[in-house]
């Protein structure tokens, strides 16, 4: 399974010791992948950003850390290392393999910023960039244009201001379920022209959601 790991990321570890505590999350004991995992989330940033720098020579601030943005947050880390099978290499504790810890987005994600931070120390930068690269290309290929990534509370509040109109209120509703699975409900109130409700597991979420629908309703009625 390791070997089919090293095909699918196009490295191969000299020192496996380090491999193998990229795989190991902090239930299964020590070392554990927690300090390889902050230092391949900072060689990831920096590859990424160089990446973006160079592809689109045009863009703002602003629209490269948004388009880097894209390729660096939880899902798309997490959608990687199922790219690459990644959760069926990693050793968990006991509670975490019996609740299916494998497969948990927050777990894959940081897993594979470890396996990126032990890549770095076993080969240098190079080898990260080269292994980046190698997981990222067909996602930096495909990127869509900066406008579109951003968020629908920024593209609301542009879409308001355009047209003079009173900018967004935002109001927390209600917050059900248990702590660790609390489901936040958020009103979007733009005085004078209407309300719309967006649900989420976090209140940015939520309010996100509501921008969403207040956006789509907005536009479908020019």
């Amino acid at each position: 399974m390791l070997s089919e790991l090293g095909e699918a990321i196009g490295y191969c570890f000299s020192d496996e010791s380090l491999l193998e505590a990229a795989l190991t999350h902090r239930s299964a004991g020590q070392p554990n992948n927690e300090r390889l995992e902050f230092l391949g989330d900072a060689v990831l940033g920096m590859v990424m950003a160089e990446a973006m720098f160079r592809r689109h020579p045009r863009l703002s601030e602003g629209d490269l850390s948004r388009l880097r943005s894209t390729l660096v947050r939880g899902d798309t880390l997490a959608a990687v290392a199922r790219d690459i099978g990644l959760g069926q290499c990693l050793q968990l504790g006991p509670g975490e393999r019996k609740s299916g810890g494998y497969r948990r987005e927050s777990i894959l994600a940081d897993a594979l910023e470890a396996l990126l931070g032990a890549v770095y120390l076993d080969g240098g930068f190079e080898a990260a960039v080269a292994v980046i690269h190698h997981l990222w290309g067909h996602r930096i290929d495909a990127l869509p244009d900066a406008g579109e990534l951003k968020d629908p509370k920024t593209r609301l509040q542009e879409y308001l201001q355009g047209r003079g109109q009173a900018l967004p209120e935002y109001h927390l509703e209600a917050v059900t379920g248990d702590d660790h699975r609390q489901t936040f409900r958020v009103n979007c109130i733009i005085t004078d022209t209407g309300r719309w409700q967006g649900e989420g597991t976090s209140r940015r979420r939520a309010e996100q959601a509501a921008a969403d629908a207040a956006l789509d309703s907005l536009v479908s009625y020019e």
